[in-house]
């Protein structure tokens, strides 16, 4: 009861907070009082997520777990990053309902489980990483689809919606995020070729192949960005495809073992 509770006042919270973010670059009271909404939002979603995941015989990574713990990590990443006064506000308006959705997918399937017992404190740090590294690389790949949408728009000498950052600063932000999740997600593959005991029995070869050919076209862009100063539709390119291979490793694989072959 108090986890449904928990989870039906995150919901609340951050469809609240996306409206207030929503209104600005009003005053500053409409933005005070959404960081706010937000830190509650994400306290209360974890305190939902805590039940439905740490258990007794172990960690319960279900899909919809996973999917709400997931959300749960993009939301703390926004709110940190609004706290930091990052030009993201318009970002937060579209990712955070996005949040409230997977907590209501959760909500619905309450019994789905799949546990993993007895979890060494280095594959507890591999997943740790592996879902900051995965949430970063969700908010940069929306960041370069406003990027996309608001260059699109510049060509077409059509003006671009009010909410939206300077080109300079979207860019800025989607890079800074990228080179973040990919030092992540660098040092998360290392801890899982450590601590991954046999690949085929735990069911990991084709996610293990799509988040290292993922690790691939980021590392592409990172040495790009680097050596030849890529950017613009260069760039959102590689974000996009490299979280594609990415959400394939991380749900893909996840989706078909428990939802189609119902392998647990």
């Amino acid at each position: 009861m108090l986890m449904t509770f928990a989870n039906l006042a995150a919901i609340a919270t951050y469809i609240g907070a996306a409206l207030g973010l929503a209104r600005w670059p009003t005053p500053g009271q409409h933005r005070t009082l959404s960081l706010g909404l937000l830190a509650i939002a994400v306290a209360a979603h974890a305190a939902g997520l805590w039940p439905s995941t740490v258990m007794s015989d172990g960690l319960n990574f279900s899909v919809f777990n996973a999917g709400s713990l997931v959300a749960w990590c993009i939301a703390l990443a926004m709110l940190v990053l609004l706290l930091k006064l990052r030009p993201v506000e318009s970002l937060a308006v579209a990712v955070l309902p996005l949040v409230a959705a997977a907590v209501v997918v959760e909500l619905a399937f309450p019994n789905a489980r799949d546990v993993i017992s007895h979890v060494p404190a280095g594959l507890r740090l591999h997943i740790a990483l592996a879902l900051v590294a995965y949430s970063l690389f969700a908010i940069a790949t929306l960041q370069a689809f406003f990027l996309a949408f608001a260059e699109r728009k510049l060509r077409s000498h059509r003006p671009v919606l009010h909410f939206l950052p300077p080109l300079p600063a979207m860019e800025a932000v989607m890079f800074q995020l990228t080179l973040m999740a990919f030092l992540l997600l660098t040092v998360s593959l290392v801890l899982g070729a450590i601590y991954t005991a046999d690949v085929r029995a735990q069911h990991l070869t084709h996610k293990i192949a799509f988040s290292l050919l993922a690790w691939g076209v980021f590392a592409t862009l990172v040495a790009g960005r680097w050596r030849f100063g890529w950017r613009g539709r260069h760039a959102i390119r590689y974000v996009t495809a490299g979280f594609a291979l990415l959400a394939l490793a991380f749900f893909g694989t996840k989706i078909v073992l428990e939802l189609v072959l119902h392998r647990i």
